[in-house]
């Protein structure tokens, strides 16, 4: 199941659409805005995607999970449009006949999503301050650099 939304993301449900008897091992990982970045508070997050593009890029991980892992299931979600503190931005269920396959697959599945989806991340901090944030830095970096 792959779904790209802007409504909050059903993580129950998504976590049910995984689990089957053939797997002993379901792993959910759930992003979620954090009030503080690099030391710097964040009031809310704008995600900004291109759908098409970004479903696509969700389905060819999918399939790229499929082929590294044993997964019996995967589920990816991803929010776009303006997240408040506390609000699940993407949420990822695998299940797998084991917990060691399952949670390999679904730290791959974030880690590489974060990487390769064309989905964008726009910090709006306390301060009134915007700032893109990209998944390849590491977020002090991003911090520090907008403080020159």
């Amino acid at each position: 199941m792959i779904e790209l939304t802007e409504q909050a993301i059903d993580f129950h449900n998504l976590t049910e659409s995984v689990r089957d008897n053939a797997a002993g091992a379901v792993v959910l990982f759930l992003g979620t805005v954090r009030e503080f970045t690099g030391g710097v508070q964040t009031a809310w997050l704008g995600y900004e995607a291109y759908p098409e593009m970004a479903r696509a890029s969700m389905a060819q991980l999918e399939n790229e999970v499929r082929a590294k892992f044993t997964v019996t299931k995967v589920a990816i979600s991803h929010r776009f449009g303006k997240l408040e503190l506390g609000d699940v931005s993407v949420a990822i269920a695998v299940s797998s006949p084991h917990r060691a396959q399952a949670f390999d697959a679904g730290r791959w599945l974030i880690d590489t999503l974060k990487e390769r989806v064309p989905i964008w991340k726009k910090e709006h901090y306390s301060d009134g301050r915007e700032e893109w944030q990209h998944p390849g830095l590491p977020t002090e970096t991003l911090c520090k650099d907008n403080d020159r």
